[in-house]
């Protein structure tokens, strides 16, 4: 049985509570981390080849070295717990049921960048998650993992939980960063990039729940431990988010480099009462859709990005034979229309004409042209928007469009 590595406190009874998380080991990379000079803390992280697990998948090392080390500004973390990508659940997850885990993680990576002040930035519908949260900071302070003098290093941290407001595009770091200053979330204009002047015009570490997660491991049992967990070049385990018509959807922990189609017949069970695949979404909503000829990929980002798709949030969506594509397209449409900012042109008119579309094929026969015109529209936002949102709303609906356009043909005339 494959070890496991972020979800080893999964089903412990009173895993989120600090003593629990001690019990089992927790805590211990911290101790070991504050007596590490900083610098070999990142030349570890670097070394693991862990890459961000947020949705980019930017090597997490490389992004830790981007902050300027002698600034007579402070440095800020700020943990991404917004999760707002459809059908992605891991993070709800961890910060459930091994909340420490991310603190942990969290001060490791603030000791090691020479930060003192570090937020949370959680989504405002996981209100009972923040309040745990709340409680599993308050245990850290009594034990004195966070406060003044850490466990008698010298270093200070001080952790705050931010609540979001419910806005997808507040989980892209510069949409996050104008939300957690207070203002509307609107990305920002990118050079310069928060590594540099983030929030409060300082630098600023920006990073997934789950990458900070993988951090108390990295250090614990070493770089190599950690790359022999998954690729070479894309180090450790991955949680899958499963959901849709399968057996079991929940949440799996397995190396990254597992094949997507292992994931759901395997681990998930294969379809529910037999039904056949028609397609899948193997990274969350903004992922290229994929055919049932294409599922037996590696689920690493190198190999799906040759796949024609992205690994994401690493969140899979089953969809069976029976479910109409136009229900899905428009499922997606729906989604990016309502959480474009309309910052960027062509994003605010781009999902709006096109969600105009898809529902004037359900409320009548459209026409033929209707589908080159989606299709024009979301190549014109591809690219061309200041966040991700324009791409993350294009591939999708470029990819269903295109690969079913047969089936989209029957809801138009000649």
């Amino acid at each position: 049985m494959e070890e496991k590595v972020l979800t080893k406190n999964f089903g412990v009874k009173n895993s989120h509570r600090i003593d629990v998380y001690l019990e089992r080991g927790g805590y211990q990379a911290v101790q070991k981390a504050l007596q590490m000079d900083p610098d070999k803390i990142l030349e570890e992280v670097k070394a693991a080849n862990l890459r961000g697990r947020g949705g980019a998948g930017f090597p997490a090392g490389v992004k830790l070295g981007f902050v300027p080390k002698e600034v007579e500004k402070p440095k800020y973390l700020c943990a991404n717990a917004d999760e707002g990508e459809p059908g992605t659940f891991k993070d709800r997850y961890i910060m459930t049921h091994d909340p420490h885990l991310l603190i942990e993680g969290m001060i490791i990576i603030s000791y090691c960048v020479g930060i003192h002040k570090a937020y949370v930035y959680i989504r405002g519908e996981y209100e009972h998650i923040a309040q745990q949260l709340e409680k599993a900071l308050s245990e850290a302070y009594d034990k004195n993992y966070l406060g003044q003098n850490i466990l008698n290093s010298g270093f200070d941290l001080d952790v705050f939980i931010h609540r979001g407001a419910g806005a997808y595009i507040c989980g892209e770091e510069t949409g996050l960063l104008e939300s957690l200053e207070g203002k509307r979330g609107y990305p920002r204009l990118k050079p310069p990039f928060p590594a540099a002047i983030g929030l409060f015009q300082c630098p600023t570490v920006i990073n997934n729940v789950e990458t900070l997660s993988n951090i108390p491991q990295v250090i614990l049992k070493g770089a190599q431990w950690f790359v022999n967990k998954g690729l070479p070049k894309d180090g450790g385990t991955r949680i899958f988010s499963v959901s849709g018509m399968v057996e079991k959807p929940g949440v799996y922990e397995c190396p990254v480099g597992t094949s997507l189609k292992d994931i759901i017949y395997e681990y998930a069970g294969g379809l529910k009462e037999g039904k056949k695949l028609k397609a899948v979404i193997p990274g969350g909503l903004s992922a290229p859709i994929l055919k049932p000829d294409e599922i037996d990929v590696p689920m690493d980002f190198d190999s799906l990005m040759e796949a024609g798709s992205m690994l994401g949030s690493a969140s899979v969506m089953v969809i069976d034979q029976e479910k109409p594509i136009l229900d899905v397209l428009r499922v997606i449409s729906d989604f990016y229309s309502h959480e474009s900012c309309g910052q960027c042109t062509p994003c605010r008119i781009g999902n709006s004409w096109i969600n105009k579309i898809i529902h004037r094929l359900y409320r009548e026969k459209g026409k033929k042209e209707d589908l080159d015109k989606i299709i024009r529209l979301a190549s014109n936002m591809k690219g061309k928007t200041l966040c991700p949102l324009g791409d993350a709303a294009a591939l999708p609906i470029l990819s269903l469009t295109q690969k079913f356009r047969e089936e989209l043909e029957t809801y138009t005339e000649s």
